[in-house]
């Protein structure tokens, strides 16, 4: 936090203060542009998210609107899964967890393999899921990047059997030909989560043929809402859906938005934060607020207690 403290005060605000709000595409480019050399991805495009998404709730306030109807809404209902079955729970600890997320009133429930454990016994492991869930619940699995294609191929083909929905970041984010050869030799999704990436530049060998990835989980910190939104129109006419990264606070205005929307991931890590907090229905499902802006606001004891500083920055 401290390191990007430094690049929001040296690398980013100077660029910014003294613009208008409103010019938020110009404002990105510059920001981008201006710190290639010396991030490109990382902790510069860190600061340089939170300043985009902060400037997007202000022109959304300036409009009394709320961002998904500012940019157009398409829906005003996500369905959600829950994420919190980490690997080191191991298989008797998958159905507490689970059952923690499914009283959230969530539609699908992800749990992470790899890592720390055999192949052959993650796919034991999502066995126990899959008993534990019974049918109608949907299984998603997160791979952390865990594997070679070699062995997502083996693994996708046993794990397939448990009819789960998708297999997240099997393999290195660098390794596109891996990604393919897993598409094209299971039946499973081989989901891609884009917070391994620097943004949709990086993301262009996932939209071409053969075997595109059909589903991409990009993650807000790299690029905010702008580079999102472009991640989305890029994908769309692929057929490809975006389920973004965490945040479910921030992503469901983005995915009731877009025409290509997947899931939304809820994580209650920040619940507490808010006034009003976001949560899952009775059906599963997740609806932006119609507050303007993002509709968030932290609770007054929150600022108080991590409040830093005081003062101003300047430019």
């Amino acid at each position: 936090m401290h390191t990007i403290d430094a690049a929001m005060k040296e690398l980013i605000a100077p660029h910014v203060i003294g613009r208008d709000a409103t010019e938020i595409e110009g404002i990105w480019q510059t920001l981008y542009k201006s710190n290639f050399w010396l991030g490109r991805m990382g902790v510069t495009v860190f600061a340089q998210s939170a300043v985009d998404m902060a400037l997007w709730d202000i022109v959304g306030k300036r409009a009394g609107l709320p961002l998904f109807r500012l940019w157009g809404a398409a829906r005003t209902e996500i369905p959600a899964y829950g994420s919190g079955c980490f690997r080191g729970f191991g298989a008797r600890r998958h159905d507490p967890a689970r059952e923690g997320i499914h009283r959230a009133g969530a539609q699908g429930n992800q749990m992470q393999v790899a890592h720390i454990r055999p192949w052959r016994e993650d796919v034991e492991n999502v066995k126990a899921m899959r008993e534990a869930m019974g049918g109608g619940v949907e299984i998603m699995i997160d791979v952390n990047m865990g594997w070679d294609a070699d062995t997502a191929i083996q693994a996708g083909h046993r794990i397939d059997e448990f009819d789960p929905y998708w297999l997240e970041e099997p393999v290195i984010a660098e390794d596109f030909t891996g990604y393919r050869r897993i598409r094209g030799r299971t039946s499973r999704r081989a989901s891609w989560a884009a917070r391994a990436t620097s943004g949709r530049q990086d993301l262009r060998p996932f939209f071409e043929a053969p075997h595109p990835v059909p589903i991409l989980q990009p993650d807000p910190m790299r690029g905010g809402f702008t580079e999102l939104r472009k991640i989305a129109a890029a994908a769309e006419p692929w057929g490809i859906k975006l389920a973004p990264h965490l945040f479910h606070e921030t992503m469901v205005h983005v995915l009731a938005s877009i025409p290509n929307a997947s899931w939304l991931e809820y994580m209650d890590w920040n619940d507490d934060l808010w006034i009003e907090p976001i949560l899952p229905s009775k059906d599963g499902t997740m609806s932006p607020p119609e507050r303007p802006g993002h509709g968030l606001a932290f609770r007054p004891e929150v600022l108080k207690e991590f409040r830093v500083g005081g003062t101003r920055m300047k430019g």
